[in-house]
């Protein structure tokens, strides 16, 4: 299995929404009204720029989960097996650990999350079904998307093409939703 240079880092791949669901649902629902401390992307230093082939690293007080997405339709949830702090070695490339490197991510440093979607592409086209990891706040969210065989990142809400299915919630969810004022919709 490919690490991707990262040491220890052993991706898990899924295709589908439901498959997602079933595997991290609880897990992700569990973010809920947590912290973002970090964020965590690999830079080219050469290029100086993002290199969107690796996860992406979002830290919620202590509880990390690592995004990754490759082909047209495989993405990969882990928790708590990145440590950015080692180096990445992929080889011909000058790689590098980074924290928040884009804007739009410095902004969400320190909010709560109000929680967290599975978005599923509807758009009719090669891209049906792929699954997009997005993180909701007060004043903004972030979305981890398949970028055709590689990662994308957006900080706009979901767009005509992506929709958010229901996911069944615990009563605690719902106690915390319903006290927060969280609407997805």
């Amino acid at each position: 299995m490919f690490d991707f240079g990262i040491v220890g880092y052993q991706p898990a791949w899924l295709d589908g929404r439901s498959d997602v669901a079933q595997e991290h649902g609880h897990r992700l629902r569990g973010l809920a009204g947590r912290t973002l401390t970090s964020v965590w992307m690999v830079w080219d230093l050469r290029d100086d720029e993002w290199f969107c082939d690796c996860p992406v690293l979002f830290d919620f007080d202590g509880e990390q989960v690592e995004i990754n997405h490759q082909k047209l339709g495989d993405v990969s949830l882990t928790w708590n097996m990145i440590d950015p702090t080692r180096p990445v070695r992929w080889p011909g490339f000058d790689l590098q650990w980074r924290p928040e490197p884009l804007p739009g991510l410095q902004a969400l440093r320190g909010l709560p999350l109000k929680g967290a979607e599975l978005l599923e592409w509807t758009g009719g086209d090669v891209a049906q079904g792929n699954v997009d990891i997005s993180f909701a706040f007060e004043t903004g969210r972030v979305t981890v998307f398949n970028a055709l065989d590689e990662n994308g990142v957006s900080f706009d809400p979901p767009g005509p093409s992506q929709t958010v299915p229901p996911v069944p919630l615990t009563h605690s969810e719902l106690r915390y939703r319903a006290s927060s004022g969280w609407n997805p919709w």
